[in-house]
């Protein structure tokens, strides 16, 4: 399989560092070496703090313990559940036929995010779950062998990547959100995950609640993690960067805290670091979706045909199969499963 690798120059999001692409990634569960991780953090502008107020915890009451919230799953004014999509079709129409002329299917992803998006030391080649999926929605669209561009792109910049037609499609553990719903088009949910805080063992954290007031709390601009810090930091300092990797080093070096981020990244930050792990329950229930333009409604459609297969057979599902690959040794899932797809057009 043909995969040449073409990044796109990152953008600058809302209080935030410049966003640098971290390469340096570990496998096979070992920590991030010391070097690794000063290159890392040297290659980007340090991120960007908002000013302490002398602690702004104390403002909301000195030492008082605060319950996390319970994990909710969003629902659109209209009442319509964000991860509704259009109906599977095979149907081949402008959209489809764009990609199919031009022999090959440019998709943004991520090359550092452990078993999801990362880029493997030992190939070069960038793999994990999300790869995964690229793979089989390429082959249903190019045939075997495709070709496929991917173009790596951090967090704050999936949707305007999608809406300037930068990428055919973005395929990079993408909460879907009424909000975001509006600027792409989503498939069907292929995973869900929920926000939650990562630590080291050693902290004193115990989830997002009172023990996080006044702890410097990492995030990646542009993630739903964002805008919920931005809704209520609960007396948090917020840290924003590039990329979800960036706070993991961050951890590591003491610049941070704590990490905020979604449980399914946050088990591949623990299997790079087993010093870390994540404490509290998900404050939020997040399905995962591929993000498209809005005017390319034949390719949803084509791509929801895609993950219809994709899901079908259980056990012996393509689904299952790259789950048991990357994850199942990873993530506490009882009895794991992909969502069952949820359509709006009847």
């Amino acid at each position: 399989m043909r995969t040449p690798v073409a990044p796109v120059a990152p953008g600058r999001g809302p209080r935030r560092g410049r966003a640098g692409t971290s390469v340096a990634v570990a496998v096979g569960g070992l920590t991030l070496s010391a070097v690794l991780l000063v290159q890392t953090v040297l290659s980007a502008a340090a991120p960007v703090r908002p000013p302490s107020d002398g602690d702004r915890g104390a403002e909301r009451g000195p030492g008082a313990a605060r319950a996390a919230p319970a994990a909710e799953r969003e629902t659109c004014a209209d009442g319509s559940d964000p991860a509704e999509s259009l109906r599977p079709s095979a149907e081949a129409g402008p959209a489809v036929r764009r990609i199919q002329r031009a022999g090959r299917l440019v998709v943004g992803v991520d090359q550092n995010s452990y078993l999801w998006g990362y880029r493997d030391p030992s190939t070069g080649g960038i793999t994990g779950f999300d790869i995964d999926l690229v793979k089989a929605v390429a082959e249903d669209l190019l045939g075997d062998d495709p070709e496929i561009v991917y173009k790596t792109i951090p967090t704050d910049q999936r949707i305007p990547a999608v809406r300037r037609r930068e990428v055919d499609m973005v395929v990079r553990t993408m909460s879907i959100t009424c909000e975001r719903r509006r600027q792409v088009a989503f498939s069907t949910a292929y995973f869900e995950a929920g926000q939650q805080i990562l630590v080291p063992k050693s902290s004193p954290v115990t989830g997002f609640d009172g023990t996080l007031r006044g702890k410097r709390l990492c995030t990646a601009a542009g993630s739903t993690a964002q805008t919920l810090l931005e809704e209520d930091d609960g007396g948090a300092l917020p840290v924003y960067v590039g990329n979800q990797l960036d706070c993991l080093v961050l951890l590591q070096l003491g610049e941070v805290d704590a990490v905020m981020t979604d449980s399914a990244l946050a088990a591949g930050q623990a299997a790079q670091d087993p010093s870390v792990h994540l404490v509290g329950e998900p404050l939020t229930v997040e399905p995962y979706g591929i993000a498209m333009h809005l005017e390319d409604e034949d390719l949803v459609r084509r791509v929801n045909k895609v993950l219809e297969d994709y899901r079908r057979g259980g056990g012996d599902s393509p689904w299952m199969a790259s789950y048991e690959r990357w994850l199942a040794d990873k993530m506490e899932t009882a009895e794991p499963a992909p969502p069952a797809p949820a359509y709006r057009d009847r």
